[in-house]
């Protein structure tokens, strides 16, 4: 049964480096008339297309491709609010057109923030804070560089239900909690609790109630910005391993290293100019660079003998290989914690399409096919199936970890310290995890014996094992009680 053609549509693709997204977008550019919008935050730097692993002319087959390579090494970086606010111009230029926008790229925290309306805590922000004004918070809001532990005891008298959300080590979450409290006067907690209510309250329309029998499609008063459908397309993670490697190697083939040396000189000639230069953000924390800088500086003094240089080189190759896989491994532990969750909580689900990139020589079946098929029929209206059809692999992909739903969900948010360990949790399965560890197991048992033997000569009392499970079963009881 077919309904009404979306408006306003936008295709996006998501997954792991190096398992072809920049392909299937240009591939479904071809086939529907679209233009292709970079969300890679590496890839928004002008030049540098190897360290930056962009797609090549060639590769494009002449599709537009926006916001790629449009920020000079020389200008600030983007914040995320900047990117979703030029993104959004660059979809409405698209769609004046009459073409199909489709957004892909790696920097899966810039998709989200643009699919999502409420991704980002803007209440009482500035739209267009930049870098400069985060790096001025601690003359605004000294209180910010406390030590960890004085920021979480304000963050506890002002809002206390995220004080009890994070770790107490957790310095970044912390203070970034009482940094939303004091820039905009309300509790970051309140906030998030304002948003889910919106979303929870928002009418559907008549549209959205009669495309409901069929399959529920986000509507434009649900936390989706657009009707969306997102493919992602996933390789087995030894296969990707692989190739991984290869990449690195390639690259290094390409002129990786020509591009490193081209990059210190462009910091040197800053530097000699009296510029400060952050080199912990930006395109100077891009794999590759920071991993070969001491062979470019030690190949640049000559101070090294041939054999020393080789093996710094080799060391530098490996760190490199490391660095990729594990940025792949975060981009996609990102999907299945951070996106899934939010389309789950928006109804959206159905719409996250995985297909399987594992095997190139299946493209043309488990990816380009199925991904030509979804869109024509999301393009027209006509119900979508379910992903698990699409793809063998969705099933597993698609399974939301109960940790991550914990570490959602507000009524969880309950801290915890087991005294015998000194171990903290911050939610009921990090909590029931702990106390059923064999870790801890032990250590309760070593300080029972300890306990037993200082009170046996003085106190008839023989179990006090038995206090020490009886609290633990009483702050688990405790971590299911809401936070009002």
């Amino acid at each position: 049964m077919a309904r009404q053609a979306p408006a306003n549509p936008l295709v996006a693709i998501i997954g792991a480096t190096g398992t072809g997204k920049s392909q299937l977008a240009v591939d479904i550019a071809v086939r529907f008339n679209g233009e292709i919008i970079n969300g890679d935050a590496m890839q928004l730097y002008h030049g540098l297309p190897i360290i930056t692993n962009k797609i090549s002319v060639k590769e494009r087959k002449g599709i537009p491709h926006h916001l790629l390579g449009c920020i000079g090494l020389e200008e600030q970086t983007w914040t995320v609010t900047s990117f979703v606010s030029e993104a959004l111009k660059v979809i409405d230029e698209i769609r004046s057109r009459g073409k199909l926008p489709i957004l892909v790229g790696g920097t899966h925290f810039y998709t989200q923030a643009l699919l999502f309306k409420d991704a980002l805590v803007k209440d009482g922000q500035n739209q267009n804070q930049s870098e400069e004004s985060f790096e001025d918070m601690p003359k605004r809001w000294p209180e910010l560089e406390e030590s960890t532990e004085k920021i979480l005891e304000k963050l506890q008298e002002v809002d206390p239900v995220m004080a009890n959300r994070w770790h107490p080590n957790d310095r970044r979450k912390i203070q970034r909690s009482l940094e939303i409290y004091l820039e905009t006067g309300k509790k970051a907690s309140d906030i998030y609790e304002e948003q889910k209510l919106r979303r929870q309250d928002s009418p559907l329309s008549d549209q959205d109630v009669s495309n409901a029998s069929i399959k529920k499609e986000p509507s434009t008063t649900s936390r989706v910005r657009f009707p969306t459908l997102i493919f992602w397309v996933h390789a087995s993670q030894d296969i990707l391993r692989d190739r991984l490697d290869d990449r690195v190697d390639t690259m290094l083939k390409a002129g990786l290293l020509k591009e490193i040396d081209d990059l210190e000189a462009f910091l040197q000639a800053q530097v000699k100019a009296g510029h400060t230069v952050d080199q912990g953000k930006g395109i100077w924390v891009s794999i590759g660079y920071k991993e070969f800088k001491r062979h470019h500086q030690s190949r640049q003094r000559g101070d090294m003998g041939s054999l020393a240089l080789s093996k710094l080189y080799t060391e530098a190759v490996e760190q490199t290989k490391a660095a990729t896989r594990q940025y792949a491994k975060r981009q996609v532990r990102w999907i299945r914690s951070k996106l899934l969750s939010a389309l789950i909580d928006a109804e959206a689900k159905d719409y996250l399409m995985p297909l399987d990139g594992t095997d190139p020589r299946l493209w043309d079946s488990k990816v380009e096919g199925p991904a030509t098929d979804l869109t024509k029929r999301f393009l027209a209206g006509v119900a979508l199936p379910n992903p698990t059809q699409v793809s063998d692999v969705a099933e597993e992909l698609l399974k939301l970890k109960e940790q991550d739903r914990s570490s959602a969900s507000k009524h969880l948010w309950m801290r915890k310290t087991c005294d015998v360990c000194n171990v903290t949790g911050t939610t009921e399965i990090q909590w029931t995890q702990h106390i059923k560890s064999r870790a801890h197991r032990k250590a309760v048992s070593k300080f029972n014996a300890r306990e037993h033997a200082s009170v046996s000569r003085t106190t008839t009392d023989p179990v006090p094992c038995r206090k020490i499970q009886e609290k633990n079963s009483t702050q688990l009881k405790d971590f299911t009680a809401v936070v009002k």
